[in-house]
This record gives structure tokens, C-alpha cells and sequence, in this order.
């Protein structure tokens, strides 16, 4: 199952002008539980600093945090880094669009970036399940944080994030696919992801569970089902706005309750490490 098609496909519709494009980030906070369990964390992590912060987005993509974080304060800094030159090149224009200041966007390879005790917050989203030296990352963020800083991931749990899976003998066999293809590892457990935060240098790590039973739920409704039909036939463009008025108050009801629980167990970690 491929999903950056689907993603480039939404991507030129809501480019076309600023306006959509910033209608399209609003749909995304609202829709994904993710950016939920992430705003929920920024906000908690706001609460413990003052003044101007500086803030790296780590796998920046189409620039929904950027905006977020951006819109949200002034004297933040944003930078964002992603390893795909086009994505860089649309947010430097977006943003220019719009006349945002306080932030910049460059080609940047995770494995090879670190800019030593320069970041007060690191945010990484979606981004350590397709790295292969995941713990080269994390020691590079590490340094790149000042001290007191924050790592912020949010990555798939190895309990069946995104239904990802390794394509082996067994599911071969039974017909199932991977519904994203592009993962190096099915996600992590809580235990794997703060031993490895710890041995990157990170003294202080909480991890918890995301996507518990109403996220799960809430994930299939908002982004699995809707997606699969895309890549069915792109004639779903046109129902989709009315499968979402039907969906949304369920998915706005169950994402709530995840955000809002704590889970014994789910398909996405979130994890916190101080430098």
C-alpha cells in the first residue's frame, strides 16, 4: 500500500493557494489523531519555558508542525529539515507566502546533522521508523539540544502501528500487505525506544502509549479506510468531503478519549527525553 501518492495527490490540490493549504493543515490537526497527542505535548512543554525558543522540526515534511508552531509563538524559531529537497523547496515557498519569519527550512540528512546545544525543543514525527541507525539520530539530537532541551518523538509502537509489517513467509502466504511500505522496523516498544534514548545520552525519558483502543478506531475511520479507496480509484477525491462529515464526529469523539487516556497498550509511542 502506497501512501506518498496519495499525499502528493492531496498535496497539489490544497497547494494551489495559501489559503487551502492552511485549511488543509487545520483538516490534518483535526483529523489526525497524532498531531493531537503532539499538540498536547507542545503545549505541556510551553508551559516550562520563557522567552525566545529555538526549535528544530526533524523530518519536516509538508510543514503541518512548522505552522503550528510557527502561528503559536512569535519568538519561536522553527527550522525544519527533511531529506527531500521538493519538500524543503514547497515549504520555503509557502512560508515566504504567507510572510512567516521565524522560520527556515533546509535539505538536511539525519544521520549527518547536528548542530551542537543549539535547540530548545526537537520534534520528531513520523520519521525514526524509516531510519535504519535510529540511535545515530538519537545521539545526534542529543547534541544538537541545549541543555534542559527536549526531544518530542512520535513514532509507530511495535503492537501493529499502522499496520505495518515485515512482508514475511507467514503473511505472504496469507494474502495481508503492509498498508505503508516504506518503514524499516514495524515500530518500538516502550522499553526499546527509552533504552536507546538513554544510551544516546538522555538521562530523563517518559514513553507512554498512543492509538489505544478509540485511536485505533479513530485511525481506521480518519486516514486507513479513506485512504485505501484513494488508492482504489482517485474518483474518491469527490466523495471524500461527505465520508468525513459523516466520520468526523466519531473520530473527533474517539480521538478525545485517546488523547485524554492512558493506554496499557497501542499502535503509536510517544516519547519524551531531557538533555
Amino acid at each position: 500500500m502506497q501512501y506518498d501518492p496519495i499525499k502528493r495527490k492531496l498535496g497539489k490540490v490544497f497547494n494551489s493557494t495559501p489559503g487551502l493549504r492552511k485549511l488543509f493543515y487545520r483538516l490534518l490537526d483535526l483529523l489526525m489523531l497524532r498531531a493531537w497527542h503532539i499538540h498536547k505535548a507542545i503545549k505541556a512543554w510551553e508551559k516550562t519555558v520563557k522567552g525566545p525558543q529555538f526549535i528544530l522540526d526533524a523530518g519536516s515534511g509538508f510543514g503541518q508542525y512548522d505552522y503550528y508552531l510557527a502561528a503559536r509563538n512569535k519568538n519561536w524559531q522553527i527550522k525544519g529539515i527533511d531529506v527531500k529537497k521538493e519538500q524543503i523547496e514547497d515549504c520555503t515557498n509557502f512560508f515566504n507566502q504567507i510572510n512567516f519569519k521565524n522560520t527556515q527550512f533546509a535539505v538536511a540528512d539525519l544521520t549527518k546533522f547536528s548542530e551542537e546545544d543549539t535547540f530548545n525543543l526537537v520534534l520528531c514525527v513520523d520519521v525514526m521508523e524509516h531510519i535504519e541507525e535510529d540511535e545515530l539520530v538519537l545521539r545526534n539530537f542529543y547534541a544538537s539540544l541545549k541543555p534542559g532541551g527536549m526531544l518530542l518523538i512520535s513514532t509507530p509502537s511495535d503492537q501493529g502501528g499502522s499496520d505495518v509489517h515485515h512482508h514475511d513467509h507467514d503473511h505472504e502466504n496469507d494474502g495481508e500487505h503492509s498498508f505503508i511500505d516504506e518503514h524499516v522496523r514495524d515500530g518500538y516498544g516502550i522499553e526499546e525506544i527509552a533504552e536507546k534514548m538513554k544510551r544516546a545520552g538522555f538521562s530523563k525519558t517518559e514513553v507512554h502509549y498512543q492509538y489505544g483502543p478509540p485511536g485505533k478506531l479513530s485511525w481506521k475511520l480518519s486516514m486507513k479506510y479513506p485512504i485505501l479507496m484513494l488508492n482504489t480509484s482517485y474518483i474518491f477525491f469527490i466523495v471524500l468531503p461527505f465520508y468525513y462529515l459523516l466520520t468526523f464526529p466519531f473520530t473527533y469523539i474517539l480521538n478525545w478519549m485517546d488523547v485524554s487516556q492512558k493506554h496499557k497498550t497501542g499502535t503509536g509511542v510517544v516519547a519524551r527525553g531531557w538533555k
